[in-house]
């Protein structure tokens, strides 16, 4: 099932998201429409809040970057994730994000990360990351903070955004993929 994506500006998308308990929810489904939403939307990481689901659940897909093939590897499900560390040179590129559209700005992100999971499977993992790999990771872990991409840009630059930011939260924008927007009349 193809979920819609859930704008800025709703409160889902700034709140701390809980964990889940094995057996709550059927994940081998659940994972299964997040990758299904993600790839509809053209996206490379999707987490459970920007469908709406105030929980600790983010999928990852770098399968699909061609031109990355360190990710040729990379699809996975996190549930339940505690980031373990941050360390290395912080090094800014370009991202964007489904839930604020046709946005996209320079983000520093440490280069290594140490990140303790559950699989699909509810096999404990702690593993490090890095390079574009732990970007992916630390840009949705993010969201299952409450926090956005956004919320690294300077004041100067955010308060540039507020305009798009607004339409975003209306619906007003354009997207190839189905949207539920806060303020949307």
């Amino acid at each position: 099932m193809v979920y819609p994506i859930v704008m800025y500006g709703d409160a889902v998308l700034r709140k701390k998201a809980r964990e889940i308990e094995k057996g709550e929810i059927d994940m081998e489904v659940f994972a299964n429409d997040m990758f299904e939403t993600m790839a509809a939307a053209h996206g490379i990481g999707l987490a459970a809040p920007q469908i709406g689901k105030s929980i600790r659940v983010f999928v990852v897909d770098g399968t699909v970057l061609e031109d990355q093939p360190e990710l040729s590897d990379f699809k996975k499900v996190f549930i339940n994730p505690t980031m373990l560390k941050e360390e290395g040179e912080a090094w800014a590129f370009e991202e964007g994000c489904l839930s604020i559209p046709n946005i996209r700005a320079n983000v520093a992100r440490p280069e290594k990360i140490r990140l303790r999971y559950y699989d699909m499977n509810w096999v404990k993992h702690e593993e490090d990351f890095d390079g574009m790999k732990a970007r992916i990771i630390q840009h949705e872990y993010d969201h299952i903070e409450g926090k956005l991409f956004i919320d690294y840009l300077t004041p100067l630059k955010k308060k540039m955004l507020k305009g798009k930011l607004t339409d975003i939260s209306k619906g007003d924008v354009d997207t190839d993929y189905r949207i539920v927007a806060p303020l949307r009349k």
